[in-house]
């Protein structure tokens, strides 16, 4: 490989893919006859609304995906070619759960993936268990997903929908590792909203914060889409606390940030830690000098090891392409998307019959795939239809050379020990 969009050697990408257990490899370049099967693979998310950033990247990811395998693959002897059909959420669930409806039935996808938020998955997998279709998705807390939908602990409790994802166990092991790299009092404000994910949160992460040693403030939960969050900063205010944690929806967190800024509370704050928001650099850009030293959990980075199959290129080089392409900036939502081709396929080889939907359904509970995020086994997961997978810390720092305002470093691994971290964490410093 001798450029940042060149894509991996044949030898490479049959290896690649070995490494997913996959039983025979993908082809990416023969041309297949029009007789050929179609593995049809339907793609739900928010590309408008409050969610909308998280699908900024659909069209490049797509036209590379679908250049990539424009040979189709091969399932075991059989040729098919692959067709991707998607649909926008606009960031609204009942949308979201009426266009997978419309979709299993004027479509007849043999496959649907969806992302980003229980606000899209939960309503896009019940909308698929319902129609009895099969369906993978990524970037939502595994809990929010399975707990949010009714899931029982003891028992299996869905057969078409599967989720792969961090978890409340992840962000507890990011915010161990990383807050107690800096000097702190280690009183820890939380800003949860009352939604699927906040709810998860508060049940599943919160008391093993406190449990750790961590002096939790919870201000109570608020709506998303809020403008004023005078409560909750003067209750961090009146606590003394040096680290604040949230999970808003992103059009949420400059709001808040604007307003600690502005009340005090910021330069209180020695760590200001989010998720959900602050995972693309035009967050931090909309913020200018309130956007340095923000810190966010990073289930995807161009530094990371990993590769995308069903692109056909490295992590590196996935992001490298993209900005070549668009003249914007990598993020997160790029390579996580990219996974769930990467776990699509390696589905479609492993059930031996992307057609057969029983079949696709009875996969993968022992789906295995190597990913751009990494290795996604549901055979090790915490409950039958969920799979774990990590987060590293960033930090965003002003970026010191290249067109972009802002870079996200890697400042923290214990999730990935075997990542290198490309700056040191900072605590935040505003006069």
């Amino acid at each position: 490989m001798t450029s940042a969009t060149t894509p991996i050697s044949r030898r490479s990408f049959n290896r690649l893919i070995a490494g997913s257990a996959l039983a025979a490899p993908l082809i990416g370049t023969r041309a297949f006859g029009q007789d050929a099967a179609t593995f049809k693979i339907g793609y739900i998310g928010p590309q408008s609304g409050p969610l909308g950033i998280f699908g900024a990247h659909d069209s490049y990811l797509i036209e590379t995906i679908t250049a990539n395998l424009a040979g189709g693959i091969d399932v075991n002897g059989t040729k098919m070619n692959i067709e991707i059909v998607t649909a926008d959420t606009q960031s609204d669930p009942v949308r979201a759960s009426q266009i997978t409806r419309d979709m299993i039935n004027s479509e007849a996808p043999d496959l649907i993936l969806t992302h980003s938020a229980p606000e899209t998955v939960n309503p896009v997998s019940d909308a698929c268990e319902a129609g009895a279709t099969p369906c993978l998705s990524t970037v939502a807390p595994w809990e929010a997903f399975y707990f949010g939908r009714g899931g029982k602990p003891d028992a299996p409790s869905f057969k078409w929908t599967f989720h792969y994802s961090f978890g409340s166990a992840n962000f507890l092991n990011l915010y161990n590792g990383q807050w107690s790299l800096l000097e702190t009092n280690k009183k820890v404000g939380t800003l949860v909203p009352s939604d699927a994910d906040g709810n998860a949160i508060r049940a599943g992460l919160l008391p093993k914060l406190a449990e750790a040693g961590w002096e939790v403030v919870d201000a109570g939960p608020y709506e998303n889409m809020s403008q004023d969050f005078s409560t909750q900063i003067n209750a961090f205010k009146d606590a003394g606390v040096e680290i604040v944690v949230c999970f808003p929806f992103p059009p949420d967190f400059p709001v808040f940030w604007r307003q600690a800024a502005q009340q005090g509370l910021a330069q209180q704050l020695k760590i200001m830690q989010m998720a959900k928001a602050g995972l693309f650099a035009a967050e931090m850009e909309g913020l200018g000098d309130l956007g340095q030293g923000l810190c966010t959990g990073v289930y995807w980075h161009p530094a990371f090891p990993f590769a995308s199959a069903a692109a056909g290129v490295t992590n590196a080089e996935l992001a490298a392409g993209y900005e070549a392409a668009t003249g914007a900036q990598w993020a997160q939502a790029l390579g996580a998307s990219a996974s769930l081709f990467d776990a699509a396929l390696a589905l479609a080889v492993q059930a031996g019959s992307p057609k057969d939907k029983e079949a696709m359904a009875a996969a993968m509970p022992k789906l295995k795939a190597e990913t751009a995020v990494g290795t996604v086994d549901f055979g090790t997961g915490p409950m039958h239809n969920c799979a774990v997978s990590g987060l590293a810390g960033g930090q965003w720092n002003k970026a010191s050379e290249g067109p972009f305002q802002f870079q996200l470093d890697l400042v923290s691994n214990a999730d990935f020990p075997g990542i290198n971290l490309t700056s040191e964490f900072k605590p935040l410093a505003f006069g």
